[in-house]
């Protein structure tokens, strides 16, 4: 009779929060394997989300470069890019992720097990593969790091071709000549900007009163009159009443009476954890009404041995903190109390420009009655973006008015995401080394984004002084 193949860490899942989780526990000596119910690994971050969605961004970005190239436009051609071919370029990045991911593993020798895993109780998982057969595998611990999956309400039919998610959006083989965008949240914003800038004609439903509410009202503005100035119809605090689709065209119907028309519909309004299938029941676990667990400040379920960790746990359901997760739930079960999970995690948000955000912002202080100031730097004014041409955008720092405590990053424009991290590096620093003095006090290299921090503590400074 065969025997039960036991390790000391079973994790469901490998996409940001599984890798992270899985090498984790293999450097501390732990057995470790990862069960992964597709062919390949990475998850939806990999496949489905952030790396194809940014790498399709990429494209369109040099697209538009080509596009405006004074040389193309002597010779009176505008080169055309179907999506499809633009979406090649994501599925080359695609596969030098997933090999390089497979390395990882490789590395560190830890086991990839393809199939659907089901408890069956608290220490046994059921796998079943791709062909039906089904093994069994025990762990002391677990991991669940199945992320999630597009929301699909019953009402919307997307077997109709032209009735799309997140997901199946990437399978388009033809550029549509308009778009409606049911969401406004990160996912509908980001598609509504790459569109646009396929000058595709884009409808997006908000169905808040504001875009991304989350963030810096200053920064929700800039956002709004970019979209609006680059011809994006933004319709706010609507709700679908109907969403039809035919042969030629999809209608939307809206609550307030509206009719919209176009050529495909994408929904992009909520997601759902990936824990349908997963036996919760036989291992005493429920999963909320968005198909979430819940977890404690460990990351550990209702049952202590265990974890979940990324989308399935809900906010803030970014690939970055999913692996911190994953590295965090993992040490937790090696008994590494050294390990701390940072809190501030920064927000990036691909539109164009780009979005990115750390800390309180204005509002947030004003309700706690923190008595605070704000520099600002506009980009238009460095030399930097004078010789890139991407003059649009600014960086705004809030710091407390009697410490200079920097205690929010809000910044819009070119290469947000990567300007945010020194900032941050200053603002996770202990008093009093984490003041706007710093920006100040250091040279930074001219010319470039990175001297707005400058810029902007300067203008703080002028405020309080």
């Amino acid at each position: 009779m065969a025997t039960t193949p036991h390790f000391d860490l079973l994790i469901i899942g490998t996409g940001p929060g599984g890798e992270g989780a899985a090498m984790t526990a293999a450097k501390h000596g732990k057995s470790v394997a990862a069960i992964e119910r597709y062919t390949r690994v990475g998850g939806g971050c990999t496949h489905w989300g952030t790396i194809p969605s940014k790498a399709l961004r990429r494209a369109i970005y040099h697209m538009n470069l080509v596009n405006q190239s004074p040389v193309y436009k002597r010779m009176d051609v505008v080169p055309e890019y179907p999506f499809a071919e633009l979406l090649a370029t994501a599925k080359r990045v695609i596969d030098e992720q997933v090999d390089l991911r497979e390395s990882f593993y490789d590395r560190n020798h830890v086991r990839l097990i393809p199939g659907q895993a089901r408890f069956v109780d608290a220490h046994t998982v059921e796998v079943e593969a791709e062909g039906g057969q089904r093994r069994r595998f025990t762990a002391d611990a677990f991991v669940i790091a199945t992320g999630s999956h597009p929301y699909r309400p019953a009402d919307v039919d997307f077997s109709h071709p032209r009735v799309l998610d997140s997901d199946t959006l990437l399978g388009l083989d033809r550029t549509p000549r308009s778009i409606t965008i049911y969401g406004a949240g990160v996912i509908g914003c980001e598609y509504a900007s790459m569109l646009r800038n396929m000058q595709v004609a884009v409808n997006l439903v908000n169905t808040r009163a504001h875009l991304l509410e989350f963030l810096d009202d200053e920064i929700t503005d800039a956002l709004g009159y970019h979209f609006c100035d680059t011809g994006i119809r933004v319709l706010s605090n609507e709700e679908y009443e109907e969403v039809e689709p035919s042969k030629e065209s999809v209608v939307v119907s809206l609550k307030s009476g509206k009719k919209i028309k176009s050529d495909v519909f994408l929904w992009a309004n909520g997601r759902t954890g990936n824990t349908a299938d997963l036996g919760l029941e036989n291992v005493g676990l429920t999963a909320n009404r968005r198909g979430q667990l819940e977890v404690n400040e460990s990351f550990q379920t209702g049952q202590p041995h265990i974890y979940a960790v990324g989308d399935v746990v809900g906010f803030p359901a970014l690939a970055s903190a999913s692996y911190d997760q994953g590295r965090f739930a993992a040490s937790h079960y090696c008994g590494q109390a050294d390990y701390h999970l940072v809190h501030d995690i920064p927000t990036g948000i691909y539109t164009t420009p780009e979005i990115s955000s750390l800390g309180k912002t204005e509002r947030q202080l004003t309700e706690e009655k923190v008595p605070y100031e704000v520099g600002k730097s506009t980009f238009k004014t460095l030399a930097r973006a004078q010789i890139t041409g991407q003059q649009v955008g600014m960086l705004k720092l809030v710091f407390h008015r009697e410490t200079l405590a920097l205690l929010g990053i809000h910044c819009f424009g070119e290469n947000a995401a990567e300007i945010i991290h020194i900032g941050q590096a200053i603002m996770s620093q202990p008093a009093p080394n984490n003041t706007i003095r710093y920006f100040v006090n250091t040279t930074f290299n001219y010319p470039t984004m990175a001297e707005a921090y400058r810029v902007a503590a300067l203008d703080g400074l002028g405020r309080v002084f």
